[in-house]
């Protein structure tokens, strides 16, 4: 099937239809800027329609036995694998990602697949022991109800999957909202994955729309009980407070601006590798990448000299060669944007050690250096091919620049012995910190979020069994009660 053409459609309640709005959607390539599909948005009754779909819906999916709901995830993740090669090829065309990306992100989808299979049996009920005689008090996890998602644009399938298969798997219907610039990756081919998976109608509906047709139609609609919502911090401040007005739970994660820190006795070879990896994956468009490399003056100028020529050794432009490292940011408008902060470090004082030039919607792999310790760059997530070099003097100087930014959500430190990178790591503000590695991971079982900016609540694993289900108590009375009055 051409997925561009045939999912270039509203999924609601089991059918696909297009849009009711009056204007479109269009889904570009970001690297040859062809166009690929055209969508017409949804409206504000459309979105109406998909949470009573899902309202409607939710009741007989949540009583199915969870044998049988296994079976969808099961069939959902042989479909993936089996059409892994058409995957691959529209991760490239519409996100520009490369072909190891691409192997990278699907990788991680089907192991948020399998976990997704696990869950479905996953909720227990407990019974717990009363101070009066005769009580029995029941404890039962339950699924919330309906469950709305809002899926960002680097890592659109495996981030829509990630909130949509535990939703469904512990009995809730789902609505989803995929990022605009990849309406069919984050969307409606998650769509097509369960439909054919045998998922029943209604329980799972995607709208493709924008918040200048809808406004927050999707957060203020009073049928979903949880917000899974990946993006931006400003975004995510909205999402917030919208949720809170209306007593909705809101799961937030919403980027960060990571540090990789290089003690005096790291294996600086390695921690290249590591630091090349965590900021140039998927051209830096990554929520966890390592905006800023915090390196220990006494090895900074080995490190630098290995890593800038390192840096300068990626291949920049056509995603869908396999060779290609580093392929288009998503949009013009994020080559703008980061270029701009590259040109405002440069002018207040930075250095150029490669790259800091652009041609179309590719930024060639830049690494600056001699950064003003007041640059507004190193308080912002910089969302392209950008690495900062930071020397510092010894770990306390180091925790402190860690820690001197608004976000938490990933980090590494490398170092020579192991407990002293953990003592280290206890100390950064984040919610997630690697030991001698990369710092871009995330695990189904493993709680994964982060603090201050970064977002609210966790998700994977017991986590997610958290943030998807409720508790509820019921109480029995064997026998008699006596009451005070």
């Amino acid at each position: 099937m051409s997925y561009f053409r045939d999912l270039a459609l509203q999924y609601i309640d089991g059918e696909w239809r297009a849009g009711g709005g009056s204007w479109d959607i269009i889904d570009f390539n970001p690297y040859n800027e062809e166009k690929l599909a055209s969508i017409t948005v949804a409206t504000v009754d459309e979105v109406d329609q998909a949470y009573r779909a899902a309202e409607r819906a939710q009741p007989g999916w949540a009583a199915t036995n969870p044998y049988k709901r296994r079976g969808v995830f099961e069939r959902a993740l042989r479909i993936i694998e089996d059409r892994e090669p058409e995957l691959i090829e529209v991760i490239v065309a519409e996100l520009g990602g490369t072909r190891g990306k691409a192997a990278f992100e699907l990788h991680l989808a089907r192991e948020f697949m399998r976990e997704a299979i696990h869950l479905s049996l996953r909720p227990e009920g407990r019974i717990l022991p009363s101070p009066i005689d005769g009580k029995e008090n029941r404890l039962y996890r339950l699924p919330v109800g309906v469950v709305g998602v809002i899926s960002p644009f680097n890592f659109p399938f495996l981030l829509s999957l990630k909130s949509v298969a535990p939703a469904l798997a512990l009995g809730n219907a789902v609505v989803l909202k995929p990022h605009q610039n990849t309406p069919i990756l984050g969307g409606t081919m998650v769509a097509k994955v369960f439909e054919d998976a045998g998922l029943p109608p209604g329980v799972l509906n995607v709208v493709v729309t924008d918040i200048a047709e809808i406004g927050d139609a999707l957060l203020e609609h009073p049928v979903p009980r949880v917000i899974s919502f990946t993006g931006s911090d400003r975004v995510g401040q909205h999402v917030a407070t919208v949720c809170a007005k209306h007593f909705k739970r809101a799961v937030l994660e919403c980027g960060g601006n990571s540090a990789l820190v290089v003690l005096d006795d790291a294996d600086l070879d390695y921690a290249v590798d590591a630091a090349v990896f965590s900021r140039f994956i998927h051209q830096g468009q990554a929520c966890m990448a390592a905006n800023r490399l915090l390196v220990d003056r006494s090895v900074v100028d080995e490190f630098t000299e290995k890593f800038v020529a390192k840096v300068r050794t990626l291949k920049t432009g056509d995603p869908s060669e396999p060779e290609t490292h580093v392929g288009p940011l998503i949009n013009s408008s994020q080559v703008e944007s980061v270029m701009a902060a590259v040109q405002q470090t440069v002018a207040a004082g930075a250095t150029v050690l490669t790259g800091g030039t652009s041609e179309g919607n590719i930024v060639v792999p830049t690494v600056l250096t001699d950064i003003p310790a007041d640059a507004a760059v190193l308080g912002q997530e910089i969302f392209g091919p950008v690495a900062l070099i930071i020397p510092f003097d010894g770990e306390e100087e180091a925790l402190r620049i860690a820690n001197d930014t608004p976000y938490g959500l990933s980090g590494g430190v490398h170092t020579g012995d192991i407990e002293r990178g953990v003592r280290f790591a206890q100390r950064v503000h984040t919610g997630m910190i690697h030991v001698n590695d990369g710092i871009i991971h995330d695990e189904p079982i493993v709680p994964f979020g982060g603090e201050k900016h970064s977002g609210v609540g966790r998700l994977n694993g017991d986590a997610t069994v958290e943030a998807f289900t409720t508790q509820k108590w019921i109480s029995v009375q064997h026998g008699r009660s006596t009451f005070p009055i």
